[in-house]
């Protein structure tokens, strides 16, 4: 039977892999067995001898180790004498699965390559599998590569939230299926003949979405930073219609409004207390912050700077953040009533559906500072980095934000809620907010700090220009990244297609003269029994580094 790469396809058998191997029986050749039957795991770390603690070795963080099976970089050295206690050592051909959550889930793991140096030392939070002559160290990553296998290494992790991690344990128990040696040199060189194209496409994909992402921001920059509608400002400067009101006279009228509507305030509540304003009673009015524009560009000539407090309305809760999480306790959350808004909605800019969390009517009331509706501006204050922002759609339903979110209410007629938000996203936005960002265990912004960052403000006719151009070019952008999103879909079910035919037999023909996997396993067995190394621990090694 003549095999090869399976067809391709938008989606592939996503049940665990044990149900796969079930499903599909393996070739008579094969055996499937738990992988410390053939890999050491996480093998005992090496000890040392004095002389050499001064050499170099390898270095490798989890950062050293690119995502999804991309690749190594070992090129990092440190004298042995930093690393040999408190991290983790291997060797060249050892195949490094990172542990915790989220590098596991992310697929990061490696073949260790030639090591110039000899050993290496990196993450404690690396598992390190030691190949026996029963399986080719490429065969073992392949497979923990699959996708379902992460799968279902994700449901078993253990330990705490944040925290979770791949045991060695089950591991170690974890079922592999192990073809004839030789067998397994045939499929890893169809697999080499099949993927490094697929996986050329799939870097040519990501490299499309990286530079999707930075035409967007180099738009945002030019919108926010004047470039953008300058062709647009000679032509209206040129006609012949009355002078329009410049950024900084429409920020001065909207003050002297404000605080007018203040004073207006102010002496009703005199008189409803039957009592005369006292003579100081104006100098108690508190204006807006000003923006900070140390170190930021200068702006056309008819804009001027504004702060995030001075573009909020005046109303009550305009400027706000959620409520602390003694006010909003997940025990109060219900799967009907107000909305909740997080994080991930803000990021997401998805509202609504079956995720939603809600809480009680009265709840609602009690957390009405929170509240939001239709054209509110969010802004995410955590995350790496934090500073996403978003507008709530017109017409979906009053919500509550949650903790880590900040709200803003726009001064009518003075700044478009989408323009403050393409500021917020844009580089402007991200080089205030990075600064003001503070904290130890998680970094957040305060309402504080950010009630400072100074906004670019045009007139409200080049607002709503710079917006109509944006929304032309955000669709636009839009399209091409589903575009590529489908095509990166379908690349990787590919992949994975490709991976599950090649663990399950079917990639290439048996030979009837391969040695069966059953029976080199019961010979390796044997020779540990005999070295009295049953467990598939190597003892403690010495060595004099050169």
């Amino acid at each position: 039977m003549t095999k090869g790469a399976p067809s391709s396809s938008d989606g592939y058998d996503e049940s665990p892999v044990g149900e796969q191997n079930a499903s599909v029986p393996l070739p008579d050749s094969w055996v499937l067995t738990p992988l410390a039957s053939i890999a050491e795991i996480d093998p005992r770390s090496f000890c040392i001898v004095p002389a050499a603690t001064l050499l170099p070795v390898h270095f490798i963080p989890m950062s050293a180790v690119t995502q999804e099976f991309g690749g190594i970089d070992v090129s990092a050295t440190r004298p042995l004498a930093e690393v040999q206690k408190g991290y983790t050592s291997f060797l060249a051909n050892d195949v490094l699965f990172a542990k915790i959550t989220p590098c596991m889930e992310n697929g990061k793991l490696a073949v260790v390559p030639p090591l110039p140096y000899h050993i290496a030392f990196g993450s404690t939070e690396f598992h390190v599998l030691r190949a026996t002559p029963a399986a080719h160290p490429a065969w073992l990553a392949y497979f923990l590569s699959q996708t379902n296998f992460r799968k279902l290494a994700r449901q078993n992790m253990t330990g705490s939230a944040g925290q979770m991690r791949v045991a060695t344990t089950w591991l170690s128990s974890a079922a592999i299926p192990v073809p004839p040696v030789a067998e397994q040199a045939r499929i890893l060189e169809k697999l080499e003949e099949l993927l490094p194209d697929l996986d050329a496409g799939i870097a040519e994909l990501n490299v499309a979405q990286k530079k999707l992402s930075l035409y967007r921001q180099s738009l945002l920059k030019a919108a926010v930073g004047g470039t953008l509608t300058a062709p647009w400002r000679e032509v209206q400067s040129q006609q012949p219609d009355e002078p329009k009101e410049t950024g900084a006279q429409l920020l001065e009228r909207v003050l002297t409004e404000r605080r007018a509507r203040w004073e207006i305030k102010q002496l009703a509540k005199f008189k409803d207390q039957r009592k005369a304003p006292p003579n100081d009673w104006r100098l108690k009015y508190s204006q807006p912050v000003q923006p900070r524009i140390a170190s930021l560009p200068d702006l056309p000539a008819q804009w001027a700077w504004a702060s995030v407090e001075q573009v909020a309305s005046d109303e009550s809760y305009a400027l706000a953040i959620g409520p602390f999480g003694s006010n909003l306790k997940v025990s109060d959350y219900r799967d009907a009533g107000v909305p909740l808004v997080f994080v991930r909605n803000i990021r997401s800019r998805k509202y609504g559906g079956a995720t939603t969390r809600y809480v009680t009517a009265e709840k609602a009331e009690e957390l009405k500072a929170h509240g939001i509706e239709g054209g509110d501006v969010l802004v995410t204050k955590m995350g790496e980095p934090p500073g996403d922002s978003d507008v709530y759609p017109i017409g979906q339903s009053p919500a509550i934000i949650t903790a880590d979110c900040i709200k803003v209410r726009c001064w009518p007629g003075l700044m478009e809620p989408a323009f403050l938000s393409a500021i917020i996203n844009s580089y402007i936005g991200r080089q205030q907010i990075g600064p003001i960002t503070q904290g130890v265990a998680q970094k957040k912004v305060s309402l504080g700090r950010f009630s400072f960052i100074a906004l670019p403000l045009p007139p409200v006719d080049e607002q709503r220009k710079i917006l109509e151009w944006l929304a032309a070019a955000e669709g636009e952008i839009g399209a091409q990244e589903v575009a590529v999103l489908l095509a990166l879909k379908k690349s990787a079910a590919q992949r994975q297609n490709i991976l599950k035919a090649a663990f399950s037999g079917q990639l290439v023909p048996q030979d009837p003269n391969d040695e069966p996997a059953a029976v080199l396993l019961e010979r390796i067995r044997a020779e540990r029994a005999a070295a009295g190394t049953g467990s598939g621990k190597r003892g403690r090694k010495t060595r004099a580094l050169s």
